[in-house]
């Protein structure tokens, strides 16, 4: 799925994967406008070092797969 050997912050190496969750949406922020379905926000992973707190995000790869259709994110 991912490879992460070590925390680009710390250089630490006891990091922690959460499940997928979801990207929020309703009342809450939504973190992946347009990547999720009708009624489902997109999903995302957190990884979160133990050694500094560092904690990132990587969307699923569902999410992904839309980026290039959805009018809401722009290529850099």
């Amino acid at each position: 799925m991912y490879e992460i050997s070590a925390c680009p912050n710390c250089g630490g190496t006891n990091l922690y994967r959460s499940d997928e969750v979801g990207a929020g949406g309703g009342y809450a922020p939504n973190y992946l406008p347009g990547l999720g379905g009708f009624w489902t926000s997109g999903k995302f992973m957190l990884v979160l070092c133990a050694d500094c707190g560092l904690t990132r995000f990587f969307a699923a790869a569902e999410a992904r797969a839309k980026l290039a259709g959805s009018p809401k994110w722009q290529r850099l």
